[in-house]
């Protein structure tokens, strides 16, 4: 597996800058780049990254996507004096041009190229380029939106080209809609666009009825093209998990991509005077982190629009951290999707339920009156701010989100742990089958085990070989707690004993909420009354001995014998349940007669190593020996796990799904995806 993350810089391209005043286009400033790097290095991410240098993209590269005469306009400004840049910049919507645009244009193209190879060619795992001008509005035959030529789509066109793929991701989280990029692709089935933007019914720039949910490709494209629009500002961490739960990412692995790029604009960030939203830094990580499990790791990110400084680098730096393959930070914010976030994602599963098998079975039905609509009527200012007073309050904005960011970095940024992943010593020698960045710890002794379970988990354990079974797994729990590995994996004779007594344990050690996805036949079920344990149970049958509560959510499923139809249950239902959650600690546990394969088990491990700042015990029944090596790999990121085959689920999976949807929908908010599931937060 290739490792390693790009990270591709060229200062030459903040010499393209607007040389004369205007108010539309001031914001798109070289500083945009400069303090992204600088935020980088200033956290130390520059020299930890692999450098690959910036060429210009080719005259043929460009015209894959572009038109001969767009290339000609382009190449005649180097020589222009500032009047005639005016001149030509006047003919396009929001664009300037300065002697050296083409020039940077170029490099770039070429940056953006130069991030697909490495990638391609196994050099690096994944990436980022930072470049200007930025591409996603530039179309066939014009410039637009600040952008010349459109970087991802020329990425994705040479990829196509070069390396024979065949299915490529498009994710656009920039608050605008890349309308550049779903001109190029709309009919191309071999290219998945996805863009949410700030819509507001078509009154938001670029303003195009094309920018709507129905808007789904054309021809042999129809279903390749996923508009998400929001029709309100503020939107935040929330809403934006929540189209990836119920939107993106079940399309995304239905689709299988063979490499992901993604348009990366921060102005859909907190303070963006363009965005007006409210989506905090540590967000990027978690997006991030949730594309880095498709394509085998293969993503290029490539960057967009962003235009607070702070905001934007913050944001960057989120990103990098987490292609490097950091732990990311504990999401913020209250976790639950607003009214207009939930009513958009219900218009675009509507809209896309006949061309996609996950949505087959799903109940949907559009919603006309959109509760924003409401809002258009109240738009009209009837004392309009002057020019000078809106200046004054944008600039007092922008000093007070620094102020807040530069706090709330503080506060969730943490030392990453020295050990990635630790396991014990074992009597039986099967620990130096484990990958070799697996960390050895001594486990406990038998007389320290005692008297340490004498005292509080007597109740638990009944006889000497559990008892002493439990040294191992309260060692590695240990360092875990006091963050001194991030994760840990133990064997057990019996999986629910050690898991009870580490669910008791890390209460006791002061954590407030431990999430326990626990699969197959558990013979003890802990106490999940006071709401510091999470208990989600997969099994084929239902075990009698305890009923569904807030905390405590069997789930019957058994994995489909021709792939893994797990995907509907991890996206649909376990991750809107556990960020809703959100763990201090997180225990996967695998005990007797499971009902998931290999396969669905990767999903869980993967997939939830997004909470808790990543810290997860994995606890393994002892005659799953091939079973610890190859979660131990995912662990430690020595491989991108195989997920299998994709199957979408059956109708009575689809149904059941919905059921627990349903049933739990008001306590973990996440979970909502109509409005008829009765939204609370507006």
């Amino acid at each position: 597996m290739a490792s390693g993350t790009a990270l591709i810089y060229d200062e030459e391209m903040t010499s393209h800058k607007l040389l004369w005043s205007d108010p539309v286009c001031d914001i798109e400033v070289p500083e945009r780049l400069s303090s992204s790097y600088e935020q980088l290095k200033c956290y130390h991410l520059v020299e930890r990254c692999v450098r690959v240098p910036v060429r210009e993209g080719s005259e043929e590269e460009i015209l894959l996507v572009h038109s001969s005469e767009h290339l000609e306009v382009a190449k005649s400004t180097q020589t222009m004096n500032e009047e005639q840049l005016k001149r030509v910049s006047g003919n396009y919507d929001a664009f300037f041009f300065h002697p050296n645009t083409y020039r940077c244009a170029r490099l770039a193209v070429g940056a953006s190229l130069q991030l697909v190879d490495a990638v391609m060619s196994g050099k690096v795992c994944n990436g980022m380029a930072l470049v200007r001008p930025p591409g996603h509005h530039s179309q066939r035959n014009a410039a637009n939106g600040f952008c010349l030529f459109n970087n991802v789509a020329i990425a994705a066109e040479y990829a196509k080209l070069k390396y024979g793929l065949k299915r490529i991701l498009i994710v656009d989280w920039d608050v605008h809609h890349g309308q550049g990029t779903q001109y190029i692709f709309e009919e191309d089935p071999s290219v998945l666009y996805f863009s949410w933007h700030r819509y507001e019914h078509q009154e938001f720039w670029p303003s195009l009825r094309e920018s709507d949910y129905d808007a789904v490709g054309l021809g042999k494209g129809k279903g390749f093209n996923i508009n998400l629009p929001w029709n309100k500002v503020g939107m935040g961490n929330s809403d934006y998990l929540a189209v990836f739960f119920h939107v993106l990412l079940p399309a995304a692995f239905e689709f299988d991509p063979e490499l992901v790029i993604v348009s990366s604009g921060y102005d859909s960030g907190i303070g963006d005077p363009e965005g007006q939203m409210n989506a905090t830094p540590e967000v990027f990580a978690h997006l991030t982190r949730f594309l880095m499990q498709l394509a085998n790791g293969k993503l290029c990110v490539i960057l967009e629009g962003g235009y607070h400084l702070k905001s934007l680098s913050e944001s960057v730096c989120m990103t990098v951290k987490t292609l490097l393959g950091d732990p990311v930070p504990q999401i913020t914010g209250e976790m639950a999707p607003c009214l207009s976030a939930v009513e958009s994602i219900q218009n675009v599963r509507a809209a896309h339920k006949p061309y996609w098998k996950w949505l087959m079975y799903e109940d949907t039905s559009f919603i006309q009156n959109l509760s924003t609509k409401l809002l258009l009527l109240k738009k009209a200012d009837p004392n309009p701010s002057t020019e000078h007073e809106s200046k004054t309050s944008n600039n007092n904005e922008t000093v007070k989100v620094e102020k807040f960011l530069e706090l709330h970095m503080k506060n969730i940024l943490f030392p990453v742990p020295p050990i990635k992943t630790a396991t014990t010593f074992d009597s039986k020698g099967s620990a130096h089958l484990l990958p070799v960045p697996v960390h050895l710890v001594k486990e406990l002794d038998k007389t320290e085990i005692k008297a340490f379970v004498s005292g509080f988990y007597a109740d638990l354990v009944k006889d000497d070989k559990t008892l002493l079974s439990l040294g191992s797994m309260l060692a590695i729990l240990d360092k875990i707690l006091k963050k001194e590995v991030c994760n840990g994996i133990s064997e057990s004779p019996t999986a629910a004993v050690s898991v009870a007594v580490a669910l008791r344990h890390s209460v006791r050690f002061g954590f407030q909420r431990v999430l326990c996805v626990f699969v197959g036949d558990m013979q003890i079920i802990p106490n999940t009354d006071d709401g510091k344990v999470l208990m989600i149970h997969i099994c084929e049958k239902e075990q009698s001995g305890k009923t569904s509560s807030k905390h405590y959510i069997p789930l019957n499923w058994k994995e489909d014998a021709e792939g893994n139809d797990f995907f509907s249950a991890v996206l649909g239902f376990i991750l809107p349940v556990a960020y809703s959650y959100r763990p201090d600690l997180t225990v996967i546990a695998i005990g007797p007669n499971r009902s998931l394969g290999i396969s669905g088990i990767f999903l869980l491990f993967t997939l939830l190593q997004g909470l808790a700042e990543s810290r997860i015990l994995a606890v393994i029944e002892d005659k799953e020996i091939n079973l610890m090596q190859s979660v131990a790999q995912t662990l430690v990121g020595a491989s991108t796990p195989n997920f299998g085959t994709y199957v979408p689920p059956s109708q009575e999976k689809a149904n059941k799904i919905k059921m627990l949807r349903d049933q739990f929908q008001q306590q973990w908010k996440m979970l909502q995806c109509s409005v008829k599931d009765g939204i609370s937060r507006n």
